[in-house]
Parts: C-alpha cells; sequence; structure tokens
C-alpha cells in the first residue's frame, strides 16, 4: 500500500515487557474511561512504542488496584480505536500505528542504510519545479465541483487502459483518504473485512481504527490464494480490500489465471465490497488485473505517491455509481474538495514528456533493483519474492534477531510483524534506493544474518 512506516528503530532497543510493567504500573485512574485515557497520554508521550507488548489485564488491574474487568474494558475501549491489538499467544500490544500524535521514533544512524521505509527512490521522481513555475491553475471557488475536468479526463483515459470502467469518477487526498470514505460508505464499526496477510500496516491500521475487523487472507507470489478468499466469505465479510499489483510488503501481483480465479470466487459474493489499491500505478512494473469487472460494489484507488511522490497528496478513484456518489458526498461534508492546484499539477505532470519518461525509467529501475536482491539471495541458498513494486519479501524463522543483526551490518529493514495477522514471520526489504551493485553485499550479510554463510 502506499505510504512510510517511519523511522527505523532497531529492535534490540525496544523496552522490554518487564520495563513495561512498571511505567504501566505508574499509570493512575479507577474507571474504564480514565484508564484507557492514561494509556494513551503514555503511548502519545512515547512511554510505550508501535509494537510493544503491554503487560496481562490481571497485572495492570493488581497494580491500580481495580478489578480486571475495568482494565479489560479500557483496553477493549483502545482496540476498538485502533490504538492496541491483540493476537492469540501474543497478547495485548501498541498498534504499529496507533492513530494519535506521539513521539517521533529513533532516526537511522547515518552509517546505516535505510531500507525500511517503502520510500520511492527521489532521483527517480518527475522534477516538480519546472511545472510548477508554468503552472497556471484556476482558483476555485466554494461551490464548484471537486474534481478539475482535465484530471477526470486523464484519470478516465488511464483507468481504460488498465481495463477499469471510467464511468464514474471521484479524487481524494490520498490512499488512505479515498479508502477511508469508500469503507464508510457501506460499512458499520464491527464489519469484517477481508484484508491480505501479510499486507500493508496501513490499511491494518486503519480498518482496526474505523472499528472494522479485519481478517487475513493468505497471499502468495500471485496475489491472494483463491482458496483462503473463498473460505473467508463463505464465513461471512462486508469487503475484501486488494492490492492487484506492488502488493506491500511481498511484492505480489495478480496473474491473469489467478486473475479469473478470483472473479469466479467473487462472482458467488455479489455483494461483497472489493476495493483494489493500485498505489504504485505506472511503477509496479506489472500488468494491472481488476477484479471489479461488472460487480454490484466496487471502487478501484489509484495513487501519485510513488510515481510522482509522496508530497502529492492525490488518489483517482472509479467504481460503482453508488459508491462514489457516496464518497462525493462526504468530502463535500469535510475538506469539500481537493487541491485543484494539486489537480492541475498532476495532469501537468502527467501530461509531461520528460515526466512519462522519468516515470517509464524508474518502473525498470525497480524492478532491476529487486530482480537484483532476489537473484543475489538465491545464490546464498535464500528464497525471497518480490514480482513487482518496490520492496522484497524475505521469509525468516524469528524476525527480531534477523533485524538486530542485519542492523549491526548496517542495514534497516522492516519487521514484518507489523505487516501479519497469522501468517509466518518475515521481513521487508525496500529495494526502491538498493544499488543493484550493492545487491550482492546485502544477500551476504543477509546470509550471515540468518546463519546460512558458507
Amino acid at each position: 500500500m502506499s505510504g512510510s512506516e517511519g523511522s527505523h528503530r532497531d529492535a534490540a532497543t525496544l523496552p522490554s515487557t518487564s520495563d513495561a510493567g512498571a511505567r504501566l504500573r505508574a499509570l493512575r485512574g479507577s474507571t474504564v474511561r480514565e484508564i484507557s485515557q492514561a494509556v494513551e497520554d503514555a503511548i502519545e508521550q512515547g512511554a510505550f512504542q508501535p509494537g510493544e507488548v503491554l503487560p496481562s489485564v490481571r497485572e495492570l488491574a493488581g497494580a491500580l488496584q481495580v478489578s480486571p474487568a475495568t482494565v479489560a474494558g479500557a483496553f477493549r475501549e483502545l482496540r476498538s480505536r485502533g490504538v492496541l491489538t491483540t493476537r492469540e499467544r501474543s497478547g495485548t500490544r501498541v498498534s504499529s500505528r496507533p492513530p494519535i500524535a506521539r513521539r517521533s521514533l529513533v532516526p537511522v544512524p547515518g552509517n546505516v542504510t535505510d531500507l525500511s521505509t517503502d520510500n520511492p527512490d527521489p532521483e527517480l521522481l518527475p522534477r516538480v519545479t519546472p511545472i510548477l513555475r508554468k503552472l497556471d491553475a484556476p482558483h476555485r471557488l466554494y461551490g464548484g465541483g471537486s474534481m478539475l475536468p482535465q484530471l477526470r479526463e486523464e484519470a478516465s483515459r488511464q483507468m481504460d487502459e488498465i481495463g477499469v470502467c471510467p464511468d464514474h469518477l471521484t479524487v481524494a487526498d490520498g490512499t488512505f483518504a479515498a479508502i477511508e470514505r469508500i469503507l464508510s460508505a457501506h460499512l458499520k464499526p464491527g464489519d469484517r473485512v477481508a484484508v491480505e496477510d501479510p499486507g500493508y500496516t496501513g490499511v491494518l491500521d486503519l480498518v482496526r481504527a474505523m472499528g472494522l475487523h479485519p481478517v487475513g487472507v493468505a497471499v502468495d507470489e500471485s496475489g491472494i490464494a483463491p482458496e483462503a478468499l473463498t473460505a473467508i466469505l463463505a464465513d461471512g465479510v462486508e469487503a475484501a480490500i486488494v492490492t492487484p499489483r506492488a502488493q506491500n510488503p511481498t511484492g505480489a501481483a495478480l496473474t491473469s489465471g489467478r486473475q479469473a480465479d478470483l472473479c469466479e470466487v467473487l462472482n458467488a459474493f455479489p455483494r461483497v465490497l472489493v476495493v483494489e489499491d493500485d498505489h504504485a500505478g505506472p511503477v509496479a512494473n506489472h500488468p494491472y488485473c481488476t477484479l471489479s469487472g461488472s460487480r454490484e460494489r466496487w471502487a478501484v484507488v489509484r495513487s501519485v505517491s510513488k510515481s510522482l511522490g509522496p508530497d502529492l497528496r492525490l488518489a483517482v478513484v472509479a467504481g460503482d455509481r453508488v459508491t462514489i456518489s457516496r464518497v462525493e458526498g462526504r468530502l463535500a461534508l469535510g475538506p469539500g474538495w481537493v487541491s485543484w492546484i494539486i489537480q492541475q499539477l498532476v495532469v501537468d505532470l502527467w501530461r509531461d514528456p520528460e515526466a512519462g519518461r522519468m516515470i517509464a525509467a524508474a518502473a525498470e529501475a525497480y524492478r532491476s533493483r529487486a530482480q537484483a536482491l532476489i537473484g543475489a539471495l538465491r545464490t546464498q541458498g535464500i528464497a525471497a519474492r518480490g514480482r513487482s513494486g518496490l520492496n522484497v519479501w524475505l521469509p525468516v524463522v524469528e524476525e527480531t534477531p534477523a533485524l538486530r543483526a542485519l542492523f549491526q551490518r548496517g542495514w534497516a529493514v522492516a519487521a514484518g510483524e507489523i505487516f501479519r495477522l497469522s501468517s509466518p514471520p518475515g521481513i521487508r526489504i525496500t529495494t526502491a534506493v538498493l544499488p543493484e551493485r550493492e545487491a550482492p553485499h546485502l544477500a551476504q550479510d543477509v546470509a550471515q544474518a540468518l546463519g546460512r554463510s558458507a
């Protein structure tokens, strides 16, 4: 999915659970609301870090001298807002991206190469300044339309090129704003949403923060597994969020065969809302395979963050008439519109020949860099995958020792835990900024970190 997880923190530096116990005992509160607020304040102030395991309900209840039911109620409230998460056999922990302001994480030292952020290579992004100097954006006044006509024209052409019906279009200020409004248009708190497992942490956290229940669907190199999706749909979900290409964190991409299999599965459940996240767009270096077809409820979100730059907060959305109407209505009740200046800038970049060449070069570079690392790992006897996009997924037995060992060797990568619900451990390596010549060096360090060196 689009976006960055923020600065890397070496897993070895995270506070221990016993330290967390001491910090929780310093909290105050005797009611559900007071305890909930105290825990949230502690997270905001940096006392508890994203992903950190919290002591048990019983332990905190004893420290605060309240009933376990009171603490459980506080944790339940925090879970419903996506601040905390709970998994079987791993306890309650702070969400990877809790929806509250908090202190920044420790930045990556200068002697460590940061491959943890999912950022595009800034050297491969089209230059914005020359376009800005020539920009002649119209003033947008209250009461006008939400989508610039030129953007609608370009978005319609792009959607048509990837096989998505462009009859109903709108615009949002980024992927997450679009997905949130799409889900809000049809779902209510407590509804179940099928998500990829492993899948993008931003989607998992957003679903939780909306009071929805994420249900993981297994992913292989060709995307969501049809058998797993069948089982989840039969068990009852209201929506499914799918990344047809450049899947984050695994780099999976749908093939035409997998597309046909998934469409057959979804056709048996016509009322399920299908949301497609094309966050990488033209730099995904893989053909687009849509599942929207003639579904009753669907939406396809295409962001410009990976191809034009993360600071251009814009995504175009195609969908069925009802969904797009509701999304536009929700936009009108909030910000009203996405800046026409940004919309015009995106249009001008899309139409600029030099920007087009940069986007094509970026797509090829990302493909080459990912494949260089996968190939180098293969020579070390290590299997990894990354069919498309900016990331490579590497299964490991244990994540924390692998992260620590790589950090000590000068590489910061992302722990797979923040992307997983019940899938096996792994680490995500962002190859977007990894020169091909460095791939053998990194592969050797990975082999040593995993104890597989000769």
